[in-house]
């Protein structure tokens, strides 16, 4: 029997009050949609009959319109089917787990990885779940805020337009009339005081019918205040926001509460229980109910690849880093002539990397656009972020200095001087090294001489000083994005730039904030070279920051990389250890409140512990101690052909030996000699193999001649070859692998002339997440007789 009535997919779309493109994504989404009975040169047909009773079946079932919202939204968006599933997984949650005043749901992302797209669409997918409102918390500053207001407006747009959501600033709601409170409201609020106050207020007084609504919260940057707080007297003690977001989340009868956050272990690490003075309750923990990941996109690039891929032969991550010397940077810091004499910008000393970072800034976003060109693409506009200072006077010197050097920069192209020649050559010289490669091919010096010299001329090269002296609205695009106006594009930062703002094409990140405590969550907000960036960009991407700076940024990648591995594996259920050696030099729990970054190593299984930086002590010093450790080497693996069963105080004693011949001259390197020990100690000690508990294998191999710098300037941290590596993982199964490399030492090499132990350190395959400290951070507010409250959460997560 022919269908008499047949429909397509516009009449659909009609007839459940949807647009076409929401039709299209339910063929895709929904295994039981109706198929069509033809395929017409206009697009399919359906019998109507059919599509009549899925709808049908679809409300019955409880599921409204079939996704109105979130249908729509993702085929506008072109969301890829991992990011639909994970917003569907956060609503599934919301709607089957209590999201109490302590466990609220989080949506863990990375740095810049699309995090607001994300709870965008678990927003507009909740309203199709039955929630009538939706909170959005954003960080305290005028810019985030407009930012929001402006990318939830751009993305639900046709939903405003056709009066089924509003969307609206705290602080400007106009009298709403009772067919505009019947939609869909959406609540842009930024975290202080009068925002908070307003939106209380506003559910509570001006129209108190909204209490009764279904109510999402979406906390924005959840780490920053929400979970902030005071230690007075020795008691916790929520912040002003955070007792704010608690009364509010009390006064409406339905509401869920979702975290959203790249950085989120100070939720994570925070007291179990309440805190109550005489029995008032004064700060409800926030403990996740549940954790959803959020897939990253193929085009994100983040610490795996600026500090992970940093010892690959074949990434581009090994060459992006450039050391900043502490001179330069206190040259940049405030005017002074006794450190830096502007008018000799070009061959001034102690701004040398900052120069060469400007000039390979140029020349690497020449090299992409002649390459794009060749290519038959529109040549991209790129930008570099200059970070280094807070203060707005930093700033202003910064700027004098930076436009120094273009004037003279673009003085010297006009003649063509040796001196501008000798600088783009060396620019282009490093750059090839990375740039070079099949799929693009390094166009010839000249070639790239002669756009620079015209990009010059042409005034194509943009400085730009961003805080709060500008006004920041002005400086962004319709995306919420700083506007890069020209090809080159130099951005002179402070404090705005800290989070949420971001930047396009960014290839050249001169970064060198060095307060006297690194926060974990700070650090990583401040990483605005993460996001999406083009594979080809990378390879004249260029990373600058003092040896310190950039060792820390490391550790802190690690043990992010760390504990979110934890949470992808579900291991964070079990707990992550965090261990410290007290004054008897036995391993006991550490307060992961009271971290030192620059004293933490993060253990993740299967990993290496290697020390990198240091150098020998001399011939003279170190001859007595090497031939002692010689000798217990022969007595314990002859062969050093096959490991070696070792008890975990023999391994102890051997490092001990090795590490004595080895110093740290910089005092900005990392030693990490004790953490590794007490690493070493731990996952022999904690084995579950009760063969094997308290052993350490041991795998030995002379003749080696590892250089101490790399061929980038860096310093070695391979010392084992790809076999010896894979060699020993083999036996890192239960308990841990010990790598002695006996290196020859030569002064050719960049040592002393002291042959010496290079120790590696494989840590066993089963392992769980740890962190170990050397040592606790002790807060200056933590002294005997301090009155002053210091941070709790996040500000303690040093």
């Amino acid at each position: 029997m022919v269908e008499a009535n047949l429909i397509g997919v516009f009449e659909i779309a009609e007839m459940a009050g949807v647009t076409a493109s929401a039709v299209a994504n339910w063929r895709k989404r929904f295994p039981d949609f109706p198929a069509p009975l033809a395929e017409l040169k206009s697009g399919p047909v359906f019998a109507e009959s059919q599509i009549k009773k899925w709808l049908a079946l679809r409300k019955l079932a409880g599921e409204g319109n079939v996704a109105l919202f979130y249908d729509q939204l993702a085929s506008k968006r072109g969301d890829p089917p991992e990011l639909q599933a994970k917003v569907q997984e956060v609503v599934e949650h919301l709607q089957k787990e209590a999201t109490s005043l302590k466990r609220p749901g989080i949506l863990l992302g990375k740095v810049q990885s699309g995090k607001t797209r994300a709870y965008l669409g678990v927003i507009a997918s909740a309203f199709d779940k039955g929630y009538d409102a939706a909170i959005i918390l954003t960080k305290g500053t005028k810019s985030l805020a407009q930012q929001t207001l402006s990318r939830v407006k751009a993305d639900f747009e046709e939903f405003i337009e056709s009066d089924q959501i509003d969307v609206f600033d705290v602080l400007a709601v106009p009298d709403l009339t009772p067919y505009e409170l019947a939609r869909k409201l959406v609540f842009v609020v930024k975290k202080e005081d009068d925002n908070m106050h307003r939106l209380i207020e506003l559910f509570t007084e001006t129209y108190p019918s909204l209490r009764q609504r279904r109510v999402l919260i979406i906390d924005d940057e959840a780490d920053l205040a929400s979970v902030s707080g005071r230690r007075v007297q020795g008691l916790n003690i929520a912040g002003t926001i955070s007792r704010q977001i608690d009364t509010f989340r009390e006064s409406v009868s339905n509401s869920a509460y979702l975290q959203v956050t790249a950085t989120p272990y100070a939720l994570y690490l925070q007291p179990e229980d309440d805190v109550a003075i005489n029995g008032n309750q004064l700060f409800q923990p926030k403990r996740p109910a549940f954790t959803v990941l959020l897939p990253v996109h193929e085009k994100y690039v983040g610490g795996d690849q600026y500090f992970g891929c940093d010892s690959e032969n074949n990434s581009p991550g090994q060459y992006f880093y450039r050391e900043v010397p502490t001179a330069e940077r206190d040259a940049l810091k405030k005017e002074d002539r006794r450190r830096l004499q502007i008018d000799r910008v070009l061959t001034e000393k102690n701004v040398t990397v900052m120069r060469d970072a400007i000039v390979s800034f140029i020349v690497g976003g020449t090299i992409r656009r002649l390459q794009q060109r060749a290519a038959g693409q529109r040549p991209q506009k790129y930008s570099f972020l200059f970070h280094t200072e807070q203060q707005r006077s930093s700033h202003d010197w910064q700027l004098k200095v930076v436009s120094a050097v273009r004037d003279a920069l673009i003085d010297q192209a006009e003649a063509d001087s040796p001196l501008f020649n000798e600088l783009l050559r060396a620019a282009y010289v490093d750059l090839r090294r990375s740039a070079d490669t099949d799929e693009f091919p390094l166009p010839d010096f000249d070639e790239v001489k002669n756009a620079v010299r015209d990009a010059l001329a042409a005034g194509q090269l943009m400085i730009t000083k961003v805080n709060s002296d500008n006004d920041v609205k002005n400086l962004l695009d319709d995306e919420g994005q700083l506007k890069l106006r020209t090809p080159f594009n130099v951005f002179i930062g402070g404090q705005i730039l800290d989070r949420g703002i971001t930047i396009n094409s960014l290839i050249g990140f001169y970064y060198g904030r060095s307060p006297n405590r690194f926060q974990q969550d700070t650090v990583l907000q401040h990483s605005r070279m993460y996001g999406a960036r083009p594979p080809s960009d990378l390879r004249v991407t260029r990373f600058y920051a003092p040896q310190n700076v950039y060792q820390i940024m490391k550790r802190i990648h690690e043990f992010d990389s760390a504990l979110r591995e934890a949470f992808e594996s579900g291991a964070h259920e079990r707990g992550i250890y965090f261990l410290r050696r007290d004054a008897a030099q036995q391993l006991v729990p550490c307060s992961p409140n009271k971290l030192l970054f620059s004293d933490v190593v993060s253990i993740r299984p299967g990993r290496r512990l290697v020390l990198s930086g240091f150098q020998t002590v001399s011939k003279s010093a170190g001859g007595k101690n090497l031939a002692a450790l010689d000798a217990k080497i022969r007595n314990l693996n002859q062969t050093q052909q096959e490991a070696t069963l070792i008890t975990v105080e023999q391994a102890v004693e051997l490092l001990e030996l090795a590490y004595a011949n080895l110093e740290f001259p910089d005092e900005n390197a990392d030693d990490d000699r004790q953490a590794h020990i007490v690493a070493l100690e731990h996952l022999s000690r904690v084995s579950t193999n009760l063969e094997l508990k308290g052993k350490v294998w041991l795998v030995t191999a002379s003749d080696r001649d590892v250089a101490r710098y790399r061929e980038e300037g860096r310093f070695s941290n391979a010392p084992d070859t790809k076999q010896q590596k894979d060699a020993a993982s083999m036996h890192a199964r239960d308990i841990p692998v010990l790598m002695l490399l006996r290196q020859n030492g030569s002064e050719a090499k960049g040592w002393r002339g002291l042959p010496f132990w290079w120790p590696v350190i494989l840590t066993p395959r089963s392992t769980p997440t740890v962190v170990f400290a050397n040592r606790e951070a002790i807060s200056p507010s933590d002294a005997p007789g301090n009155k002053n409250p210091r941070s709790l959460a996040t500000e303690d997560v040093t």
